[in-house]
């Protein structure tokens, strides 16, 4: 007679076990960045805990396609790189366009002078000149188009670039000012010729514009810094008779052409113009936002109704940053504190000063990035990628933060928190990735996922509490668990297989 043992039984069924649980285990990469003083650190261990928050991806609900992530090639941050030694310009470029780096897809530039400018400049500096027998874009060759030009070499991938103008030279406006004031109806054929013309000229260079906004915050000021308004229905009309049969009979029709660039308070009565019917539509590819009207709202409702009304239209956030401060000098906890504020704070009318309050930076540019690709942007790009310890150089001296801060008097260079948030992902999460579903059993946590061309899936996780969370991530049958620590920033790679 046969006898089964215990001991060999029991020892049986955990090599029998071990097995299948081995075929369910979810292969993943985990990064994370933290308060704690994680800089995109690479996690490969993970203590379990009880009631895990559970996460599952659904990869068969598909939704945007993803165009890309990046900053602003700026004159200031051009400039400053021109100001630091070799080494670290080159360290600087590699960090943000690089194998090893953040690997930005998506960047954007001003046409003409801008506030990050060192001074007012147009590439048509000549009145009356309407055939721009005289443009020119000399100004740019001393610090753009060299730092573009670097960072296309540094880029295995490429990045597609957005060109936006702040205004038009001041004799094509009715108040021949830099500032404020609209562009005469009898130069809406000259400046649509300006597009076309920087994009020659830029391609002469070597530098294809993938894309450009019709005008940068077209709701305007009138007392600051370059600026032209457009209402709506001006700016429609002006793109539908002039600038996209201009760019489409100079050979462009390729070129993408965005519409307002401003922010998402008034996004619903920007795409109701844009997008009325097929002739207002017809040469607009998308829009453009920024984030400014509110330091932690997202605006879902403005972003779903715009991707509701164009659904087959880009929606592109073109420029954020944190604004009306000047940056903290090798200071990593300022930038995880409630310490910030915005224009908002003293500025703001008394109804949205609510919307104005102080934050952490890096939780506004998470929270911010989340939001917006739950709900149908497919571009993320912020401001200046380079600024001094002033927050400058800047013509008005509207002084802002940027990811990486220079010091080029002692040729330092400073990569805030700032900087690891943008590349967990846009290193991660690459152009033509699909965003996918998810289920998340804790609302404490935010969460956005794709899959990349490559089958691969990026899921990033922010968790704003103070204590660590344990979670169970399932894909399908297969699951894994990890730990995301307290105020942190994760973004876990699940290869393909």
């Amino acid at each position: 007679m046969k006898r089964f043992y215990p001991y060999s039984f029991t020892l049986l069924f955990a090599i029998m076990f071990s097995a299948c649980a081995s075929d369910n285990a979810l292969e993943i990469e985990v990064f994370e960045t933290s308060a704690s003083g994680n800089q995109l650190e690479k996690l490969t261990e993970f203590s379990s805990g009880e009631d895990p928050v559970t996460l599952q991806l659904s990869p068969d609900e598909t939704f945007q396609t993803i165009t890309g992530f990046g900053g602003s090639f700026t004159e200031a941050s051009a400039y400053l790189l021109n100001e630091l030694g070799q080494e670290n310009r080159s360290r600087i470029l590699e960090a943000y366009f690089g194998e090893s780096g953040a690997k930005y897809s998506l960047a954007r530039t001003h046409m003409n002078s801008c506030d990050f400018s060192l001074g007012n400049y147009s590439y048509a500096p000549v009145e009356g000149d309407t055939a721009l027998e005289h443009f020119s874009i000399e100004e740019d060759r001393d610090d753009l188009i060299p730092m573009i030009r670097e960072a296309m070499a540094v880029s295995k991938d490429g990045f597609k670039i957005i060109s936006s103008p702040w205004t038009a030279p001041p004799w094509m406006k009715d108040n021949t000012n830099w500032v404020g004031g609209k562009l005469l109806p009898e130069y809406y054929d000259t400046w649509a010729l300006f597009f076309s013309k920087y994009i020659d000229a830029y391609k002469a260079e070597g530098i294809d514009i993938w894309g450009v906004t019709v005008e940068n915050e077209p709701l305007g000021n009138g007392n600051n810094w370059e600026s032209m308004h457009f209402s709506p229905e001006e700016m429609t009309l002006f793109v539908q008779n002039h600038l996209g049969p201009r760019l489409e009979a100079d050979g462009k029709g390729d070129v993408k052409i965005l519409g307002y660039d401003q922010n998402r308070e008034h996004l619903k009565e920007w795409v109701d113009v844009m997008f009325k019917d097929e002739a207002s539509s017809k040469y607009y590819d998308g829009a453009a936002i920024h984030w400014y009207a509110s330091t932690y709202e997202v605006f879902p409702e403005a972003l779903q109704y715009a991707h509701n009304k164009a659904p087959d239209k880009h929606l592109i956030q073109s420029e954020a940053c944190v604004d009306a401060e000047a940056p903290k000098w090798q200071d990593d906890a300022w930038y995880w504190s409630k310490e910030a504020t915005d224009w908002g704070w003293d500025w703001a009318p008394e109804k949205d000063k609510p919307l104005h309050p102080k934050y952490v930076p890096v939780y506004r540019y998470a929270r911010d990035i989340i939001g917006c690709l739950n709900n149908w942007v497919d571009g993320w790009v912020d401001w200046n990628m380079v600024l001094d310890r002033q927050g400058g150089p800047n013509w008005f001296k509207n002084w802002c933060v940027a990811p990486v801060i220079v010091d080029p008097e002692k040729d330092e260079v400073y990569f805030t928190p700032i900087y690891y948030t943008m590349a967990h992902f846009s290193r991660y999460i690459r152009p033509g990735a699909k965003r996918i579903g998810y289920a998340l059993s804790d609302d404490s946590l935010m969460a956005t996922a794709a899959q990349n061309p490559d089958g691969s899936i990026a899921l990033v996780i922010l968790n704003q509490g103070e204590e660590a969370k344990n979670l169970t991530i399932s894909l399908g049958e297969r699951t894994t668990q990890i730990n995301i620590s307290a105020q942190a920033l994760q973004t876990v790679v699940i290869p393909n297989k």
